[in-house]
């Protein structure tokens, strides 16, 4: 029986497993929980998880993340990674697109204050990126190939995306070693990364959208003033 992977691809660890799956050739098969749409709050979704999260996981055996690699240091730096990726990068990268793209475009009230604390909680997580996690090679832990906490954490990033091509370059560009990394790990996920990452694509492009007409929009009432 095929694995379940129940997932929103608007989710960056959705994502990240939806990758880790396909690069690994894990049989298994996509069931979408809508967000936008709180499918994850349904009963029929609460009864697979709880916690109203996604993704979810169905296996029976529950062995997914067994492909960790067998050596033992490896596995526990990887897990290093992801318990300071969810308390910093996370938090950084969430809140700023949060605040300055999410809220605002669903009418739900926006903090400038928040959007400019989740601005440096990110750019020290970038640093710290930068400077500590990818001192030792091109991926993650010194590893030759990309792993699941390469995944999780170039998807967390991908969402910047979502902000204005100058924005996104303005908080990336600065680190070079991060810039180079994410590059590397879409190419040795390809073709899977940006098959799984197309949805983000046409969110992104329906944003700029957006914002470009409210843009253009005050500019055309400031010049009748």
């Amino acid at each position: 029986m095929a694995l379940k992977v129940f997932a929103d691809r608007m989710s960056q660890p959705s994502r990240a497993v939806l990758i880790f799956c396909k690069i690994n050739g894990i049989d298994f098969e996509e069931i979408r929980v809508d967000v936008l749409k709180n499918q994850q709050f349904s009963p029929e979704y609460k009864a697979i998880n709880p916690m109203s999260q996604v993704p979810a996981i169905v296996d029976g055996r529950f062995k997914l993340f067994e492909r960790y690699p067998g050596d033992v240091s490896k596995r526990a730096k990887i897990h290093s990674v992801l318990d300071w990726h969810h308390s910093n990068l996370r938090r950084g990268a969430a809140g700023v697109v949060f605040n300055t793209i999410l809220a605002p475009l669903n009418g739900i009230p926006s903090s400038p204050q928040a959007a400019k604390e989740a601005e440096k909680i990110l750019m020290r997580s970038l640093t710290k990126l930068e400077n500590f996690w990818l001192k030792d090679g091109r991926f993650l832990v010194g590893s030759s190939q990309p792993s699941i906490a390469d995944l999780s954490l170039v998807c967390e990033l991908m969402q910047l995306e979502l902000l204005s091509e100058e924005e996104c370059h303005r908080i990336l560009s600065p680190y070079k070693k991060v810039v180079e990394w994410m590059e590397g790990t879409k190419k040795a996920t390809a073709p899977h990364f940006d098959e799984v990452h197309e949805f983000l694509f046409k969110a992104q492009k329906r944003f700029r959208e957006q914002t470009s007409k409210k843009e253009s929009g005050k500019n055309e009432f400031k010049s009748k003033l």
